[in-house]
């Protein structure tokens, strides 16, 4: 219990800095609930006026009036209210959304080896839509219905006190039930969001992947995979309606099984003169107004619950210290590229106990093109991920000119390195602003004249809309050949001191491999715009792409099985040689 208190007071917590139009909405919420317990009065006065042959016929058009008026000002402050509390409530879930968002791009690559992309888009959307009634509309019923409560009570004693006493005898047990019952609601609020979330990346990740999925004709296992994890989740939540339904009508009908005595007694005293019509009506109102606010209070007092569920998954997120962050850490005045593993050893945070790299060490100097070939698994891909500071080794160190690169400021660090990967990503926006991806500022010649280098600029020129093509989700609708020489011309544009080029040419037919390969070439041996030479590691299976290498380097089981140059290599016995022969021979 302690638990969900903490979590529901850290849920209101994100309605802090709202507290004007909160404050505001908190006035017209007292003007409306005085009106509304003032209304039985205005009753009393009607009824005992026109039951008293000698009251004046004057007190009745008054009375009527001002209630008339009391109506029209409880609406407008009403109106008012909700406008308030929502406008803010929608205002805390944006400002939750952005900070849930950015939260997750500051997490380190580790975090997203074991996370869905289903699972954080669900946090997104489905979680802080859940919060959003939470610090919005509930806050204002939750005051509303216990202003309701306490000003009914209240109102209760003065008109009858043993009414009222036989009357609140039956909310001691309504309060026992609430708590046993908002325990449960919160764990199944909790069950259901993980359900949906699981259910909403299985969706996602068959529509990504729709191509492959129509090509297995695999839409109905698709379906039935997805059909299932909704219906654990349709179940799990009947059961939270079932629970609420239950609890619900329990504490109605023990609401209004006290209202039914208040009748009887009520009637009794009136017949025995010790109560007035008039005092019995307005006690009747005030009663039925309690029993009412105290079974909305159970109703706000479940999606409460429920955001306290939902929300242990949202606080967990933004909660999480991620292991490498975004900024911290020194800067380098010049980088001259020179970069150094030494006994570098690493395995995966998702595979702790499989080692990658063991004792790796690896010079190179600046300018230098090294390529790194090896059978899959060797480690290759992950010396790249390293060089970038997507992890950290577990082991030894990883330098660029002398500094160790945790030392480094993460975010500088990947600005002085650019990657052309095996399946370039392009977002679904233009091909301008796909290539500016990789400097922003970039004006429209250097974006033309990065793809020019990248040999893109021909195919470009040939769209109708040219560089402001739409390429689709990931690329689409660009050709492998055609994505990987956008994805040059971003690199290009951004100018690297290191470059990283892991199997760009590996999934290309021959002329495009040959176009791309041209590009590489130049981005590779260009100058940068200091007129320096970029330090290039090269990952390739392909001869054609390693043959010009300054050195290569191979890699078996994480270490380094041999070095040298194409030449050097091809005249030793050793895996190098097997692996070039065997190319040939696939040929």
């Amino acid at each position: 219990m302690r638990k969900a208190r903490a979590l529901l007071l850290r849920v209101l917590g994100l309605a802090r800095p709202e507290w004007k139009p909160l404050s505001m909405g908190l006035l017209m919420l007292g003007i409306s609930s005085v009106g509304s317990l003032i209304f039985p009065q205005a009753i009393r006065r009607i009824i005992d006026g026109a039951l008293d042959p000698n009251s004046d016929a004057a007190i009745i058009d008054q009375t009527a009036l001002f209630m008339f008026l009391t109506f029209l000002v409880q609406g407008v402050a009403g109106a008012l209210r909700f406008i308030l509390f929502t406008t803010a409530g929608e205002r805390v879930v944006a400002r939750l959304r952005k900070q849930v968002f950015e939260r997750i791009l500051e997490q380190d690559v580790a975090f997203f080896d074991e996370k869905r992309t289903g699972d954080l888009s669900s946090s997104l959307a489905s979680d802080t839509a859940v919060l959003q009634s939470a610090v919005s509309s509930n806050i204002s019923m939750l005051l509303r219905n216990c202003a309701m409560v306490l000003g009914g009570v209240v109102m209760l004693f003065f008109t009858s006190p043993p009414l009222t006493a036989l009357m609140l005898a039956v909310v001691p047990a309504i309060a026992i039930g609430a708590v046993s019952y908002g325990r449960r609601v919160r764990r199944l609020a909790r069950a259901v969001q993980d359900k949906l979330a699981e259910a909403s990346a299985t969706a996602e990740e068959s529509i990504a992947n729709l191509r492959t999925v129509r090509a297995f004709a695999a839409e109905g296992r698709e379906t039935r995979h997805y059909e299932a994890q909704l219906d654990a989740s349709f179940s799990l939540a009947k059961t939270r309606i079932n629970v609420s339904g239950v609890f619900m009508g329990v504490s109605m009908s023990a609401a209004f099984g006290a209202v039914a005595l208040v009748f009887w007694y009520g009637g009794r005293l009136v017949r025995s003169g010790e109560m007035s019509a008039g005092d019995l009506t307005s006690f009747l109102i005030y009663t039925i107004t309690v029993a009412v606010s105290l079974a909305a209070l159970a109703d706000v007092w479940s999606d409460f619950m429920r955001a306290a569920g939902v929300s242990e998954r949202l606080f967990a997120l933004l909660d999480r210290t991620p292991t490498i962050s975004l900024h911290g850490g020194k800067t380098l005045e010049t980088v001259a590229g020179r970069i150094a593993f030494e006994r570098v050893g690493f395995a995966y945070p998702s595979r702790p106990l499989v080692s990658v790299l063991k004792d790796f060490e690896l010079a190179i100097e600046p300018g230098q093109v090294v390529a790194l070939v090896g059978p899959s698994g060797a480690g290759k891909s992950t010396i790249a991920a390293l060089l970038t500071r997507f992890y950290d080794p577990t082991e030894g160190c990883l330098q660029l000119d002398g500094v160790d690169l945790r030392e480094l400021d993460p975010s500088w660090l990947r600005s002085q390195v650019g990657v052309v990967s095996q399946e370039p990503v392009l977002f679904s926006a233009s091909i301008a602003d796909n290539i500016r991806y990789g400097r922003v500022d970039a004006s429209d010649a250097e974006v033309r004249e990065a793809a020019t280098i990248a040999n893109a600029h021909s195919f470009i020129a040939q769209f109708p809309e040219g560089y402001e093509t739409k390429v689709g989700e990931r690329g689409i609708q660009l050709s492998g050949g055609q994505k990987q020489r956008v994805a040059i011309a971003r690199a290009v544009l951004k100018d690297p001191r290191v470059l990283i080029l892991d199997e760009a040419t590996s999934a290309l037919d021959a002329e495009s491999e040959h176009l791309v390969r041209e590009a590489l070439e130049r981005l590779r041996e260009g100058s940068r715009r200091d007129g320096s030479r970029r330090t290039t590691l090269v990952i390739a299976h392909r001869l054609s792409t390693i043959a010009d290498a300054d050195v290569v380097v191979v890699l078996e089981g994480g270490r380094i099985a041999q070095s040298g140059t194409h030449q050097q290599l091809m005249r030793e016995e050793g895996i190098y040689r097997r692996l070039v022969e065997r190319q040939f021979i696939a040929a």
